[in-house]
């Protein structure tokens, strides 16, 4: 039975995708991607002329002048042939790359097969510990009144830190972000800012979550100290000529 892959549109990997999302049960970083015109493009998977999956190719934004297969699904009962379908992706849509988050465990193994000089790019994190840093004279509020995503820390009127939640994940995941200003550094307000924002963050309903850079030690101290976890790096990397 021969493995296939066939152009498709954003329309026909709708149910596919749920699936997908269900199955992985966590952040997906690229989840908004599907939603931006002209950024992507869907392939069904086929086993003979039975669906089996979908992959999705990026092509556009960041990603230009690329074909980065970034979401790869098959249905279990198809994962026998998953070397295969793979192939007949890459082939299909003549890949150049890959590009996955670590915890994806299916596209994660066709990617340390197929791919060649594997970068981590950024380390996705997820919540694990409740904290009680002290708010060290800051006071924590809203950017502005009609906005519960963006925050920042008053230091006797001067503001010391910005940050907020973007929900650009697949729900219902938060994604984290916080600076704090170069004067005020190294005196805990970047963990004390975070902490609130996870609590923000789970009275809206939803799941706080962050990443960063691989070589930004800082951020990864300060989501470390404000509770977070490493759950999964996102890696990348280009397709080894068949």
């Amino acid at each position: 039975m021969k493995a296939t892959a066939e152009p498709a549109s954003a329309v026909d990997l709708v149910s596919w995708r749920e699936r997908y999302r269900r199955e992985m049960n966590c952040q997906i970083v690229h989840d908004s991607l599907h939603a931006r015109e002209g950024w992507t493009r869907p392939f069904m998977l086929h086993v003979a002329d039975a669906p089996a999956g979908y992959g999705s190719v990026l092509v556009g934004g960041p990603w230009a002048g690329t074909r980065t297969i970034f979401e790869f699904y098959v249905v279990p009962e198809r994962q026998s042939r998953v070397f295969d379908l793979f192939g007949a992706l890459v082939e299909a849509s003549v890949a150049t790359h890959v590009r996955t988050q670590t915890n994806d465990a299916l596209l994660t193994n066709m990617l340390h097969t197929l791919v060649a000089d594997v970068t981590s790019e950024k380390i996705v994190f997820h919540d694990k510990l409740t904290t009680a840093h002290p708010p060290r004279g800051a006071v924590f509020r809203r950017a502005s009144a009609s906005d519960e995503t963006a925050w920042v820390l008053d230091v006797d009127g001067t503001i010391a830190a910005t940050g907020g939640i973007h929900f650009h994940y697949n729900r219902p995941y938060g994604d984290l972000y916080m600076e704090v200003a170069e004067p005020l550094r190294r005196r805990g307000l970047g963990s004390y800012m975070v902490q609130e924002l996870k609590r923000v963050c789970y009275e809206l309903g939803s799941v706080p979550c962050a990443r960063c850079n691989t070589t930004n030690v800082a951020s990864r101290a300060t989501l470390q100290i404000s509770g977070f976890v490493p759950c999964a790096h996102i890696l990348t990397g280009p397709v080894v000529p068949r």
